[in-house]
Protein backbone atom coordinates (compact mmCIF):
# COMPACT_ATOMS: atom_id res chain seq x y z
CA UNK A 1 0.00 0.00 0.00
CA UNK A 2 2.08 3.26 -1.45
CA UNK A 3 0.41 6.36 0.28
CA UNK A 4 -0.80 9.27 -1.89
CA UNK A 5 1.52 12.24 -0.94
CA UNK A 6 -1.29 14.61 -1.11
CA UNK A 7 -4.07 12.87 0.91
CA UNK A 8 -1.19 12.19 3.49
CA UNK A 9 -0.01 16.03 3.79
CA UNK A 10 -4.15 16.81 4.66
CA UNK A 11 -4.20 14.59 7.23
CA UNK A 12 -0.94 15.27 8.80
CA UNK A 13 -2.16 19.42 8.52
CA UNK A 14 -5.40 18.74 10.33
CA UNK A 15 -3.56 17.39 13.18
CA UNK A 16 -0.83 20.17 13.56
CA UNK A 17 -3.12 23.05 12.83
CA UNK A 18 -5.95 21.14 15.34
CA UNK A 19 -3.00 20.40 18.20
CA UNK A 20 -1.88 24.47 17.66
CA UNK A 21 -5.42 25.76 18.79
CA UNK A 22 -5.50 23.40 21.68
CA UNK A 23 -2.49 24.36 22.92
CA UNK A 24 -2.83 28.14 22.53
CA UNK A 25 -5.97 27.40 24.32
CA UNK A 26 -4.31 25.70 27.18
CA UNK A 27 -1.83 28.97 27.09
CA UNK A 28 -4.31 31.45 27.44
CA UNK A 29 -6.55 29.49 29.97
CA UNK A 30 -3.15 29.05 32.10
CA UNK A 31 -1.82 32.60 31.79
CA UNK A 32 -5.05 34.12 33.76
CA UNK A 33 -5.25 31.23 36.11
CA UNK A 34 -3.88 31.65 39.43
CA UNK A 35 -3.83 28.04 40.30
CA UNK A 36 -1.03 27.43 37.46
CA UNK A 37 1.76 27.63 40.06
CA UNK A 38 -0.02 24.60 42.07
CA UNK A 39 3.54 22.78 41.93
CA UNK A 40 5.55 25.78 43.43
CA UNK A 41 2.54 26.99 45.88
CA UNK A 42 1.80 23.62 47.55
CA UNK A 43 4.90 20.95 48.00
CA UNK A 44 3.00 18.35 48.74
CA UNK A 45 1.28 18.33 45.09
CA UNK A 46 1.27 15.54 42.64
CA UNK A 47 4.39 15.95 40.49
CA UNK A 48 6.47 14.12 38.22
CA UNK A 49 9.28 11.94 39.40
CA UNK A 50 12.59 12.04 37.23
CA UNK A 51 13.78 8.44 37.50
CA UNK A 52 16.25 6.99 35.09
CA UNK A 53 15.89 4.11 33.22
CA UNK A 54 16.32 1.77 30.07
CA UNK A 55 13.92 -0.51 28.73
CA UNK A 56 15.35 -3.34 27.46
CA UNK A 57 12.91 -6.60 25.52
CA UNK A 58 13.28 -8.80 22.50
CA UNK A 59 11.05 -5.81 20.65
CA UNK A 60 13.18 -3.12 21.41
CA UNK A 61 16.70 -5.36 20.38
CA UNK A 62 14.71 -6.42 17.18
CA UNK A 63 13.75 -2.95 16.21
CA UNK A 64 17.36 -1.23 16.85
CA UNK A 65 19.01 -4.59 14.88
CA UNK A 66 16.93 -3.45 11.54
CA UNK A 67 15.27 -0.22 11.92
CA UNK A 68 18.10 1.74 10.36
CA UNK A 69 17.98 -0.64 7.06
CA UNK A 70 14.34 0.42 6.48
CA UNK A 71 13.66 3.58 4.15
CA UNK A 72 11.17 5.25 2.48
CA UNK A 73 10.62 5.08 -1.00
CA UNK A 74 9.17 8.07 -2.69
CA UNK A 75 8.21 7.82 -6.52
CA UNK A 76 7.97 11.00 -8.89
CA UNK A 77 6.07 11.15 -12.03
CA UNK A 78 5.16 13.39 -14.85
CA UNK A 79 2.29 14.81 -15.10
CA UNK A 80 -0.44 13.54 -17.18
CA UNK A 81 -0.98 15.64 -20.23
CA UNK A 82 -4.00 17.93 -19.82
CA UNK A 83 -7.32 17.49 -22.02
CA UNK A 84 -8.48 21.61 -21.55
CA UNK A 85 -9.77 23.80 -23.99
CA UNK A 86 -6.66 26.53 -22.28
CA UNK A 87 -4.79 23.97 -23.77
CA UNK A 88 -5.96 23.42 -26.98
CA UNK A 89 -6.24 26.57 -28.20
CA UNK A 90 -4.07 28.99 -26.25
CA UNK A 91 -4.33 31.00 -22.99
CA UNK A 92 -2.24 33.47 -20.51
CA UNK A 93 0.29 31.56 -19.10
CA UNK A 94 0.89 29.23 -21.61
CA UNK A 95 4.97 29.40 -21.38
CA UNK A 96 4.23 28.22 -17.89
CA UNK A 97 1.76 25.39 -18.56
CA UNK A 98 4.55 24.05 -21.11
CA UNK A 99 7.22 24.08 -18.72
CA UNK A 100 5.43 22.72 -15.63
CA UNK A 101 3.91 19.79 -17.63
CA UNK A 102 7.20 17.79 -17.96
CA UNK A 103 7.96 19.05 -14.23
CA UNK A 104 8.40 15.85 -11.96
CA UNK A 105 5.55 15.76 -8.92
CA UNK A 106 5.92 13.36 -5.91
CA UNK A 107 3.29 10.86 -6.56
CA UNK A 108 3.37 8.76 -4.30
CA UNK A 109 5.34 6.80 -1.25
CA UNK A 110 6.46 4.03 0.24
CA UNK A 111 8.46 1.53 2.14
CA UNK A 112 11.78 -0.18 1.69
CA UNK A 113 14.27 -2.09 2.79
CA UNK A 114 17.73 -2.23 2.11
CA UNK A 115 19.10 -5.83 2.37
CA UNK A 116 22.95 -5.72 0.30
CA UNK A 117 25.57 -3.22 0.39
CA UNK A 118 28.76 -4.29 -2.44
CA UNK A 119 31.02 -1.64 -2.61
CA UNK A 120 29.76 1.82 -3.91
CA UNK A 121 26.11 0.04 -4.25
CA UNK A 122 23.43 -0.89 -1.91
CA UNK A 123 20.70 -2.90 -2.90
CA UNK A 124 16.71 -2.14 -1.72
CA UNK A 125 13.69 -4.31 -2.04
CA UNK A 126 10.20 -2.57 -2.07
CA UNK A 127 6.82 -3.67 -3.88
CA UNK A 128 6.59 -3.15 -7.44
CA UNK A 129 3.52 -1.11 -7.05
CA UNK A 130 5.28 1.00 -4.84
CA UNK A 131 7.33 2.19 -7.81
CA UNK A 132 4.79 1.44 -10.52
CA UNK A 133 4.80 4.26 -13.16
CA UNK A 134 7.61 6.08 -11.76
CA UNK A 135 9.99 8.59 -14.15
CA UNK A 136 12.53 8.79 -11.15
CA UNK A 137 13.07 7.58 -7.38
CA UNK A 138 14.26 9.32 -4.47
CA UNK A 139 15.68 7.41 -1.17
CA UNK A 140 14.83 8.68 2.58
CA UNK A 141 17.43 6.88 4.63
CA UNK A 142 17.01 6.82 8.52
CA UNK A 143 19.57 9.70 9.07
CA UNK A 144 16.71 12.06 7.24
CA UNK A 145 19.19 12.16 4.12
CA UNK A 146 18.20 11.43 0.06
CA UNK A 147 19.91 9.66 -2.14
CA UNK A 148 18.69 9.31 -5.59
CA UNK A 149 17.59 5.45 -6.72
CA UNK A 150 17.48 3.61 -9.84
CA UNK A 151 15.60 0.68 -10.51
CA UNK A 152 17.35 -2.65 -11.03
CA UNK A 153 14.12 -4.48 -12.02
CA UNK A 154 10.70 -5.31 -11.04
CA UNK A 155 7.89 -8.13 -11.39
CA UNK A 156 3.95 -7.22 -10.49
CA UNK A 157 3.39 -11.16 -10.44
CA UNK A 158 5.26 -11.64 -7.01
CA UNK A 159 4.64 -7.20 -6.58
CA UNK A 160 8.72 -7.10 -5.79
CA UNK A 161 10.87 -4.90 -6.93
CA UNK A 162 14.81 -4.10 -6.48
CA UNK A 163 16.22 -0.33 -6.37
CA UNK A 164 20.31 0.43 -6.09
CA UNK A 165 21.71 3.57 -4.33
CA UNK A 166 25.06 4.94 -3.52
CA UNK A 167 26.48 3.09 -0.18
CA UNK A 168 28.03 5.74 1.24
CA UNK A 169 25.42 6.88 3.87
CA UNK A 170 24.26 3.48 4.18
CA UNK A 171 25.32 2.19 7.94
CA UNK A 172 22.79 -1.22 8.39
CA UNK A 173 21.80 -3.49 5.99
CA UNK A 174 18.79 -5.91 7.30
CA UNK A 175 19.37 -9.82 7.18
CA UNK A 176 16.43 -12.13 5.56
CA UNK A 177 14.98 -14.87 7.88
CA UNK A 178 13.97 -18.31 7.18
CA UNK A 179 9.75 -17.92 6.65
CA UNK A 180 9.36 -21.90 6.39
CA UNK A 181 9.98 -21.91 10.55
CA UNK A 182 7.71 -19.41 11.24
CA UNK A 183 4.93 -20.67 13.67
CA UNK A 184 1.56 -18.90 13.91
CA UNK A 185 1.08 -16.91 17.20
CA UNK A 186 5.18 -15.84 17.52
CA UNK A 187 5.46 -12.15 16.86
CA UNK A 188 5.66 -10.14 14.02
CA UNK A 189 6.70 -6.24 14.07
CA UNK A 190 6.17 -4.04 10.70
CA UNK A 191 8.11 -1.11 10.13
CA UNK A 192 7.95 1.51 7.57
CA UNK A 193 6.49 4.91 6.63
CA UNK A 194 2.52 4.92 7.05
CA UNK A 195 0.63 7.79 5.79
CA UNK A 196 4.08 8.43 4.19
CA UNK A 197 7.92 9.57 4.99
CA UNK A 198 6.51 12.18 8.14
CA UNK A 199 6.11 8.92 9.78
CA UNK A 200 9.36 6.75 8.69
CA UNK A 201 10.46 3.83 10.81
CA UNK A 202 7.53 3.95 12.46
CA UNK A 203 6.86 0.42 14.20
CA UNK A 204 4.05 -1.83 14.93
CA UNK A 205 3.86 -5.13 17.02
CA UNK A 206 1.33 -8.31 16.29
CA UNK A 207 2.03 -11.91 15.72
CA UNK A 208 2.04 -14.13 12.78
CA UNK A 209 -2.01 -15.22 12.11
CA UNK A 210 -1.41 -17.17 9.11
CA UNK A 211 1.83 -18.86 6.91
CA UNK A 212 -0.40 -19.09 3.75
CA UNK A 213 -2.79 -16.81 2.74
CA UNK A 214 -3.41 -16.95 -1.03
CA UNK A 215 -3.34 -13.20 -1.96
CA UNK A 216 -5.17 -12.49 -5.48
CA UNK A 217 -5.78 -9.31 -7.00
CA UNK A 218 -5.09 -7.03 -9.78
CA UNK A 219 -2.67 -3.86 -9.23
CA UNK A 220 -3.00 0.03 -10.74
CA UNK A 221 -2.31 -1.53 -14.10
CA UNK A 222 -4.58 -4.27 -14.09
CA UNK A 223 -1.63 -6.53 -14.03
CA UNK A 224 -2.09 -9.96 -11.99
CA UNK A 225 -0.94 -10.43 -8.38
CA UNK A 226 0.04 -13.54 -6.65
CA UNK A 227 1.15 -13.82 -3.43
CA UNK A 228 1.33 -16.94 -1.06
CA UNK A 229 1.29 -14.60 2.04
CA UNK A 230 2.00 -14.36 5.81
CA UNK A 231 -0.99 -13.13 7.24
CA UNK A 232 -0.25 -10.32 10.44
CA UNK A 233 -1.98 -8.49 12.75
CA UNK A 234 0.61 -6.28 13.22
CA UNK A 235 -0.64 -2.91 12.15
CA UNK A 236 -0.10 -1.64 8.38
CA UNK A 237 -1.39 0.92 6.75
CA UNK A 238 -0.75 2.71 3.37
CA UNK A 239 2.64 3.81 3.00
CA UNK A 240 3.96 0.51 4.74
CA UNK A 241 4.12 -0.90 1.63
CA UNK A 242 7.22 -2.68 0.92
CA UNK A 243 8.25 -2.22 4.67
CA UNK A 244 9.87 -4.82 6.81
CA UNK A 245 7.97 -7.49 8.97
CA UNK A 246 10.83 -8.84 11.60
CA UNK A 247 10.78 -11.91 13.92
CA UNK A 248 12.38 -10.83 17.84
CA UNK A 249 15.39 -11.51 16.09
CA UNK A 250 15.56 -8.71 13.71
CA UNK A 251 15.68 -10.78 10.55
CA UNK A 252 12.98 -9.56 8.00
CA UNK A 253 10.83 -12.24 7.81
CA UNK A 254 8.89 -10.86 5.37
CA UNK A 255 7.61 -7.60 2.90
CA UNK A 256 5.04 -5.77 3.74
CA UNK A 257 2.44 -5.88 0.99
CA UNK A 258 -0.94 -5.25 1.65
CA UNK A 259 -4.04 -5.05 4.06
CA UNK A 260 -7.75 -5.82 3.97
CA UNK A 261 -9.71 -2.83 5.06
CA UNK A 262 -13.21 -4.17 4.60
CA UNK A 263 -15.32 -6.41 2.90
CA UNK A 264 -18.08 -5.51 0.56
CA UNK A 265 -18.58 -3.41 -2.07
CA UNK A 266 -21.43 -0.64 -0.98
CA UNK A 267 -22.10 1.15 1.50
CA UNK A 268 -22.57 -1.63 3.98
CA UNK A 269 -19.45 -2.74 3.96
CA UNK A 270 -18.05 -4.17 7.16
CA UNK A 271 -15.11 -2.77 8.39
CA UNK A 272 -11.82 -5.23 8.94
CA UNK A 273 -8.71 -4.54 10.90
CA UNK A 274 -5.47 -6.47 12.11
CA UNK A 275 -5.61 -8.47 8.55
CA UNK A 276 -2.48 -7.48 6.78
CA UNK A 277 -0.25 -9.77 4.44
CA UNK A 278 3.78 -9.52 3.87
CA UNK A 279 5.30 -11.51 0.89
CA UNK A 280 7.02 -14.74 2.92
CA UNK A 281 10.95 -13.98 3.08
CA UNK A 282 12.09 -17.58 1.27
CA UNK A 283 10.19 -16.16 -1.75
CA UNK A 284 11.64 -12.34 -1.45
CA UNK A 285 15.32 -13.83 -1.37
CA UNK A 286 13.98 -15.99 -4.62
CA UNK A 287 12.40 -13.31 -6.66
CA UNK A 288 15.41 -10.59 -5.97
CA UNK A 289 18.01 -12.36 -6.79
CA UNK A 290 16.40 -13.01 -10.33
CA UNK A 291 15.86 -9.27 -10.91
CA UNK A 292 19.37 -8.46 -9.76
CA UNK A 293 20.89 -10.53 -12.25
CA UNK A 294 18.40 -10.13 -15.00
CA UNK A 295 16.06 -6.88 -14.47
CA UNK A 296 13.00 -9.18 -14.80
CA UNK A 297 10.93 -12.60 -14.31
CA UNK A 298 10.79 -14.63 -17.44
CA UNK A 299 8.02 -16.76 -16.19
CA UNK A 300 7.05 -20.01 -18.86
CA UNK A 301 3.90 -20.27 -20.66
CA UNK A 302 1.67 -22.92 -22.17
CA UNK A 303 0.28 -20.34 -24.90
CA UNK A 304 -3.48 -20.79 -24.18
CA UNK A 305 -6.52 -18.18 -22.82
CA UNK A 306 -8.41 -19.90 -20.22
CA UNK A 307 -11.51 -19.67 -18.34
CA UNK A 308 -12.73 -21.88 -14.82
CA UNK A 309 -15.23 -24.21 -15.25
CA UNK A 310 -16.93 -23.26 -12.58
CA UNK A 311 -17.58 -19.92 -14.16
CA UNK A 312 -19.67 -21.63 -17.33
CA UNK A 313 -23.28 -22.17 -17.16
CA UNK A 314 -24.54 -25.75 -17.16
CA UNK A 315 -26.06 -25.97 -20.23
CA UNK A 316 -22.18 -24.64 -21.62
CA UNK A 317 -20.94 -27.22 -19.48
CA UNK A 318 -23.19 -29.86 -21.20
CA UNK A 319 -21.30 -29.33 -24.68
CA UNK A 320 -17.97 -29.80 -22.87
CA UNK A 321 -19.68 -33.95 -22.77
CA UNK A 322 -17.24 -34.42 -19.36
CA UNK A 323 -18.06 -37.24 -16.71
CA UNK A 324 -19.91 -36.16 -13.64
CA UNK A 325 -16.83 -36.25 -11.83
CA UNK A 326 -15.45 -33.60 -12.98
CA UNK A 327 -16.81 -30.25 -11.59
CA UNK A 328 -13.58 -28.31 -11.84
CA UNK A 329 -10.78 -27.32 -14.16
CA UNK A 330 -9.95 -25.06 -16.98
CA UNK A 331 -11.27 -24.69 -19.93
CA UNK A 332 -9.01 -23.48 -22.97
CA UNK A 333 -10.70 -21.06 -24.96
CA UNK A 334 -7.86 -20.10 -27.22
CA UNK A 335 -4.69 -21.68 -28.36
CA UNK A 336 -1.53 -19.44 -29.53
CA UNK A 337 0.30 -21.26 -32.66
CA UNK A 338 3.77 -21.74 -32.15
CA UNK A 339 3.48 -22.03 -28.58
CA UNK A 340 3.99 -24.98 -26.00
CA UNK A 341 0.44 -25.82 -25.94
CA UNK A 342 -0.51 -26.01 -29.43
CA UNK A 343 2.61 -27.90 -30.47
CA UNK A 344 1.40 -30.41 -27.52
CA UNK A 345 -1.97 -30.65 -29.68
CA UNK A 346 -4.17 -29.04 -26.90
CA UNK A 347 -6.99 -27.84 -28.52
CA UNK A 348 -9.88 -25.24 -28.18
CA UNK A 349 -12.49 -26.69 -25.29
CA UNK A 350 -10.44 -29.49 -23.90
CA UNK A 351 -10.48 -28.84 -20.26
CA UNK A 352 -7.07 -28.83 -18.25
CA UNK A 353 -7.57 -30.71 -14.17
CA UNK A 354 -3.95 -31.24 -13.67
CA UNK A 355 -0.28 -29.30 -14.30
CA UNK A 356 2.41 -32.79 -13.47
CA UNK A 357 0.90 -34.43 -10.24
CA UNK A 358 -0.74 -31.09 -8.91
CA UNK A 359 -4.67 -30.86 -9.02
CA UNK A 360 -6.06 -27.46 -10.36
CA UNK A 361 -9.41 -26.21 -10.25
CA UNK A 362 -8.80 -22.75 -11.61
CA UNK A 363 -6.45 -20.08 -13.79
CA UNK A 364 -4.78 -18.73 -10.87
CA UNK A 365 -4.04 -22.17 -9.28
CA UNK A 366 -2.77 -23.04 -13.11
CA UNK A 367 -0.55 -19.77 -12.94
CA UNK A 368 0.74 -20.89 -9.31
CA UNK A 369 1.68 -24.17 -10.58
CA UNK A 370 3.31 -23.69 -13.69
CA UNK A 371 5.38 -20.71 -12.29
CA UNK A 372 7.65 -22.93 -10.07
CA UNK A 373 8.70 -24.56 -13.49
CA UNK A 374 11.41 -22.83 -15.42
CA UNK A 375 11.68 -22.30 -19.27
CA UNK A 376 12.76 -25.18 -21.03
CA UNK A 377 11.24 -27.72 -18.33
CA UNK A 378 8.96 -30.39 -19.02
CA UNK A 379 5.71 -31.07 -17.89
CA UNK A 380 2.51 -33.23 -17.90
CA UNK A 381 -0.47 -31.84 -19.07
CA UNK A 382 -3.67 -34.15 -17.77
CA UNK A 383 -7.15 -32.71 -19.47
CA UNK A 384 -10.52 -34.01 -21.18
CA UNK A 385 -11.42 -34.07 -24.58
CA UNK A 386 -14.76 -35.04 -25.72
CA UNK A 387 -15.37 -36.80 -22.11
CA UNK A 388 -12.09 -38.93 -22.12
CA UNK A 389 -9.34 -38.26 -19.58
CA UNK A 390 -5.68 -37.56 -21.62
CA UNK A 391 -2.09 -36.59 -20.67
CA UNK A 392 0.56 -34.81 -22.80
CA UNK A 393 3.77 -33.75 -22.15
CA UNK A 394 4.56 -30.00 -23.21
CA UNK A 395 7.99 -28.56 -23.39
CA UNK A 396 8.16 -25.30 -21.59
CA UNK A 397 10.18 -23.23 -24.21
CA UNK A 398 8.49 -19.78 -24.07
CA UNK A 399 7.83 -17.41 -22.02
CA UNK A 400 4.78 -15.33 -20.81
CA UNK A 401 5.99 -12.00 -22.07
CA UNK A 402 5.33 -13.41 -25.58
CA UNK A 403 1.80 -14.02 -25.39
CA UNK A 404 0.02 -12.11 -27.70
CA UNK A 405 -3.57 -12.73 -27.56
CA UNK A 406 -5.35 -9.45 -29.08
CA UNK A 407 -9.36 -9.90 -28.96
CA UNK A 408 -9.73 -12.52 -25.88
CA UNK A 409 -12.54 -15.05 -27.10
CA UNK A 410 -13.33 -14.46 -22.74
CA UNK A 411 -12.77 -12.39 -19.78
CA UNK A 412 -10.36 -14.86 -18.04
CA UNK A 413 -6.55 -15.21 -18.07
CA UNK A 414 -3.79 -16.12 -20.28
CA UNK A 415 -0.69 -18.45 -19.53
Amino acid sequence: MKTNKNTAAKLILSGIVGGAIALGGNVAYDHFNPANNTVANNPGAAKVVNTAYKVSSDTTKAISKVSDAVVSVINYQKPAASNSLDDLFGSDGQADKKNNSTKEQEASEGSGVIYKKDGDTAYVVTNNHVVDGASSLEILLSDGSKVKGTLVGKDAYSDLAVIKIASQKVTKVAQFGDSAKLTVGEPAIAIGSPLGSKYANSATEGIISSLSRQVIMKNESNQTVNINALQTDAAINPGNSGGALINVEGQVIGINSSKISATGASSSDVSVEGMGFAIPSNDVVNIINKLEKDGEIKRPALGVQMVDLASISSEYQDQLKLPSSVTTGIVIAKVQDGFPAATAGLKKYDVITALGDTKVTSSTELQTVLYKYNIGDSIKVTYYRDGKEKTTTIKLDHSSDKLNFNTPEVPNSSN
